[in-house]
């Protein structure tokens, strides 16, 4: 659709965990937010109350709302794959919108990405910028594993690619993690990357590793594994997390070769901010660019992590412009 100064959206951030709204005004060829919002999903029993609840409290109703949800969208509705909540876009326009549209909330994270400021991203290694023209993709870990792109086509047009990346097999890059995948395929018939790296993901590997080691664990919070971890690195939760961080930057790296991103690796989600330390001491960039012949071809393509939390809220604004009336 074609932007008009004043055009008004709602744009949310709706995840396993928590759930962000705000509103996005259009003026001066850019989307600006405003009244923004956050809060944990579990707070509303519905993805529709949540929403109603945010726009009653607002003094100013938007015409459009473009929502980033956290798993796969089908037929124009959500069921939340780590979440109880569900909801369609009709469901939506019923509260007054004109038109509301739901997409992947990695795929508003790929719209977004390239316009995060360089303020709000941090280095994991390799270049300050990638080809311009490139492709980029963008994947991370939180509750569960997104995974997207922006493709480029090298003559200024884009498109984000929705996809359920986090959910291809995982694939074991040394003896210990041939281990790992062993004991894990007691317990799910098909090992998948989001079942090792997300916030569940990380006690499934704690316990494994200390199986492998012949240790006892009591470890039933992956927080708690974090914050040990970040207070010894030398710990058994330190071994965990590092692990977590080299498994993160193998799956960045096969991410990167599937999709030509040598427009450069985001990392997003909740997790990768708040460890940003470790994992840049980790060996992340090294299993990033450890592909064999395609080891130079890796060194070119800088991998950064999302700072802003705000990111996937101006990627669904950034979305609202494909939107047709």
């Amino acid at each position: 659709m074609t932007m008009k100064d004043g055009t008004l959206a709602l744009v949310g951030d709706v995840g396993g965990t928590n759930a962000r709204f705000a509103l996005a005004a259009w003026s001066d060829g850019r989307f600006a937010l405003a009244q923004q919002k956050s809060f944990p999903a579990e707070t509303h029993p519905t993805f529709l109350g949540a929403v109603r609840d945010y726009l009653e409290a607002q003094a100013v109703r938007p015409d459009y709302a473009v929502l980033a949800v956290a798993g796969p969208v089908r037929n124009g509705e959500i069921d939340l794959t780590n979440s109880p909540w569900r909801v369609s876009e009709s469901e939506l326009e019923s509260l007054g919108l004109m038109q509301a549209r739901l997409i992947n909330d990695f795929e508003a994270l790929a719209w977004g990405a390239p316009g995060v400021s360089e303020a709000h991203l941090a280095s994991l290694g390799g270049p300050d910028a990638g080809d311009p023209n490139c492709t980029v993709a963008v994947l991370g870990p939180g509750t569960g594993f997104g995974v997207s792109a922006l493709v480029r086509d090298g003559r200024g047009g884009e498109i984000a690619m929705p996809g359920e990346g986090g959910h291809v097999c995982f694939a074991p890059g040394d003896p210990i993690e041939d281990e790992i995948l062993r004991i894990l395929r007691r317990r799910y018939d098909r090992v998948s990357i989001e079942r090792l790296i997300c916030g569940p993901g990380l006690l499934n590997m704690h316990r494994a590793l200390a199986e492998i080691e012949g240790r006892e664990t009591s470890a039933d919070d992956p927080a708690e594994i974090t914050r040990q971890a970040l207070e010894d690195w030398r710990s058994p939760c330190g071994a965990t997390l590092a692990r977590f961080c080299a498994i993160l930057g193998a799956v960045s790296g096969d991410v990167a070769l599937t999709t030509g991103a040598r427009g450069g690796v985001y990392i997003a989600g909740g997790i990768a901010p708040r460890i940003l330390d470790f994992l840049k001491a980790s060996p992340f960039r090294e299993r990033f660019e450890r592909k064999g012949r395609f080891a130079d071809y890796m060194k070119a393509i800088p991998t950064k992590v999302i700072l802003d939390k705000h990111a996937a809220l101006l990627g669904a604004a950034r979305a609202l412009e494909r939107i047709t009336t």
